[in-house]
């Protein structure tokens, strides 16, 4: 009797943080919309790019925010062929950074009380994510497109704690909040992520291209 074997497909998602962003009174910004990119941000975008140009990356999934849609978008234009773009809301920032949204980042301690709750324990707070929650959001999407498009190389922008989140999963690290900072992604970072199927077999952290400041960039 003849045996079937079934191999399953490898597949490579590159998980990016968005760039860095204009963001002069220092605002937490969130959910807010209408934080684009800064001159240093888009000359990350335009090195990441560049980065992946030899790649074959023929799908880039983002967050509906629009540091994420300049981020793919600025990516995307240094490819060759370009990629097909699509939003995701489940790529969106930590749902928790709505209550935080708004404020400059010293004055959260004092005017947002429930952020020690929350730094305490992610996922006690009506409206806050655990970091199980966080993580298995984005790695949802990450099953999802390896699911449609087996043996695709494609691309995933989002945001920091949600990335770290799946860091964190991937890892195997106790879920706190130590963990999620212990390992960081920087803006324009990103985890390579090796699938087989739709289990990730290896990960690493690449580190933001190096680029110039743009002049006027303090």
């Amino acid at each position: 009797m003849r045996r079937i074997e079934f191999t399953l497909a490898s597949t490579r998602v590159y998980l990016i943080r968005h760039a860095d962003v204009e963001n002069p009174r220092r605002l937490l910004y969130g959910h807010l919309d209408g934080f684009q990119l800064s001159a240093l941000g888009r000359a990350q975008a335009a090195a990441v790019g560049d980065s992946l140009r030899d790649k074959n990356v023929g799908r880039i999934v983002h967050s509906p925010l629009a540091r994420a849609v300049e981020t793919a978008a600025i990516i995307n234009s240094r490819l060759e062929p370009p990629a097909i773009l699509e939003a995701d809301p489940e790529l969106r920032e930590a749902e928790f950074s709505r209550y935080l949204q708004g404020l400059p980042y010293w004055q959260i301690p004092v005017r947002r009380p429930l952020w020690f709750v929350h730094k305490t324990r992610r996922g006690l707070v009506p409206g806050d994510e655990s970091v199980e929650q966080m993580g298995d959001r984005i790695l949802g999407v990450v099953r999802r497109i390896v699911r449609e498009h087996p043996g695709d190389t494609m691309a995933v922008v989002s945001h920091a704690d949600p990335l770290q989140a799946v860091w964190v999963v991937l890892d195997g690290r106790p879920h706190n909040e130590r963990e999620m900072y212990r390992k960081s992604i920087d803006k324009a970072g990103m985890l390579v992520l090796d699938l087989e199927g739709e289990k990730a077999v290896r990960w690493e952290y690449v580190p933001p291209p190096q680029v110039e400041k743009p002049a006027g960039v303090a």
